[in-house]
C-alpha cells in the first residue's frame, strides 16, 4: 500500500466540485492522485515538490490513490470511510469542507447544520452520520483543542459565519462555495467580512 508520495506535479485537472486529479512524478513514475481542492491550490505543475499523505483505496478491478496535506487529514478520510454508506467521494467532500480538528468538533458536538454544509448531505443523513461517527472520532476530538489553537481559529467560526450569511439571505450553495474559499485563520467577524466581499460581485 502507498502511504505517502513526494514528487513534482506533472499534470492537474478538476474532476468535480470536491476533487482534483494530480499526476505526481516520483523519480520518473507518474502517480494519479485525487486530492481536495484545498490541497490542489498549491499544486502547480512544474513548480516545486509536493508531499502528500496517501490513502490507497482498493476495489474490485481498480486501485485509486487519495492524497492529503497531512496524516491527520488522511486519518479523518479513513474514519469516514468506515461509516455505513460513506464512499470515497462523500468522504473526500466532507474533508474538503471541514479540516480534521473542525470535523472532530462537529462530530463531538453533534452539529447537524455544519455537516449539511457538505453538498449532498441533508439533515437526516447528517444526523445518522453523526451518531455513527461519534465513537470513531473520540480521540480526534480530544486533540481538537490544541489543533484549533495552533491555527488560531475557534472551532465555532465556520458555523457562525454560515449562520450569519444564511440570515442575510444567501442560499446554501452560495454559503458552501464561499466557506471553502475562506482563510483558515481569523475571527468570525473578520471571516464574515471576507465572505461578504467575495459574495458581493455575485449579486
Amino acid at each position: 500500500m502507498i502511504g505517502s508520495l513526494r514528487g513534482l506535479v506533472a499534470e492537474r485537472r478538476s474532476t468535480g466540485e470536491h476533487a482534483v486529479e494530480l499526476v505526481v512524478d516520483v523519480q520518473g513514475v507518474g502517480y494519479r492522485v485525487l486530492v481536495p481542492p484545498r490541497v490542489a491550490a498549491s499544486a502547480v505543475p512544474g513548480d516545486g515538490e509536493l508531499q502528500l499523505s496517501v490513502h490507497t483505496h482498493v476495489r474490485e478491478g481498480s486501485i485509486t490513490l487519495y492524497g492529503f496535506s497531512s496524516p491527520e487529514e488522511r486519518e479523518s478520510f479513513e474514519l469516514l470511510l468506515g461509516a455505513h454508506g460513506v464512499g470515497p467521494a462523500l468522504a473526500l467532500a466532507i474533508v474538503s469542507v471541514h479540516r480534521p480538528a473542525r470535523l472532530a468538533e462537529v462530530v463531538g458536538s453533534g452539529d447537524v447544520d455544519a455537516l449539511t454544509l457538505v453538498p449532498g448531505v441533508g439533515k437526516k443523513t447528517a444526523a445518522r452520520l453523526l451518531v455513527e461517527l461519534k465513537s470513531r472520532f473520540d480521540h480526534l476530538a480530544e486533540e481538537a483543542g490544541p489543533l484549533e489553537r495552533a491555527t488560531g481559529a475557534p472551532p465555532s467560526v465556520t458555523a457562525d459565519v454560515s449562520e450569519a450569511l444564511s440570515q442575510l439571505g444567501y442560499g446554501s450553495e452560495e454559503v458552501r462555495a464561499v466557506l471553502r474559499a475562506l482563510p483558515s485563520e481569523g475571527s468570525a467577524e473578520e471571516l464574515l467580512r471576507v465572505a461578504l466581499r467575495e459574495l458581493a460581485p455575485r449579486r
